[in-house]
């Protein structure tokens, strides 16, 4: 049997605020017996201008990653967390995967909105692990919408997809779009036969607003467990002979 989940939070201002989330998930998450957890999309930074616009913000960053890391070998939790990091002349949008026994992996998204395109670079490259028996792969929000990139992954064995995002928007575009942005999970999921993990953000943030409904989708299509719009929680899934899934609030 093996437990795997998402965290759906409210991203703030400060790392460091955003960092004391991430310890208090991972250790619910072990409490669990979840061996693998995903954050949101830019979770540990946020948007906040301040950082992208700050040449000295990686230290921080490297900070984080450093006492994830040293959780992450304390709990038995591998972490899957989004943040920028400054790449050159710009940031990118990153996802770092830290697990126990010391493996670190990073992807930069690829498929950038048109307002990410004035502060971030773009990744070329695609990202998947091994762990506990299976190949998981990992993409950035707007990178769901390429098939062929996720059809790349399945071809190289990747049987789990992790999408971690934000999903902010203006309130009346978050609205819209909520269909849509649970339809494309689900999408991947069954023209691939893969499990689709989804962590998404709620609340506000840099003026916007986030409407959640992360989830968990089954290799048929079956959405397993998902999030309301506004509440932050952990979702599970065990995956084996018999699946359960669970709601943390």
């Amino acid at each position: 049997m093996l437990k795997l989940g998402v965290a759906q939070l409210s991203i703030g201002d400060e790392i460091e605020y955003n960092l004391a989330k991430v310890y208090s998930y991972m250790k619910r998450a072990a409490g669990e017996g979840v061996c693998l957890l995903g954050f949101p999309e830019m979770f540990l930074t946020g948007y906040n201008p301040s950082y992208i616009e700050n040449g000295d913000v990686n230290a921080k960053i490297d900070e984080a990653l450093c006492g994830i890391g040293m959780k992450s070998k304390e709990l038995g939790v591998s972490v899957i967390v989004g943040h920028g990091y400054r790449h050159g002349g710009k940031f990118v949008n990153r996802a770092s995967v830290i697990l126990p026994d010391g493996r670190k992996f990073n992807y930069d998204k690829i498929h950038l909105t048109g307002v990410e395109e004035k502060y971030f670079a773009p990744g070329s490259g695609r990202l998947y692990f091994e762990f506990a028996g299976h190949r998981i792969g990992v993409i950035i929000c707007g990178d769901q919408n390429d098939p062929m990139l996720i059809r790349h992954l399945r071809e190289q064995g990747v049987d789990m997809l992790y999408i971690i995002s934000a999903h902010y928007y203006k309130p009346q575009e978050a609205r819209w779009k909520v269909e849509k942005n649970r339809a494309i999970p689900i999408a991947r999921a069954v023209e691939n036969k893969i499990y689709v993990f989804l962590a998404n953000t709620v609340g506000s943030h840099i003026g916007m607003v986030s409407l959640g409904n992360s989830l968990i989708v089954d290799p048929e299509g079956c959405v397993v467990v998902s999030a309301g719009e506004s509440n932050e929680c952990l979702l599970t899934v065990q995956i084996g002979e018999v699946e359960s899934v669970k709601v943390f609030l």
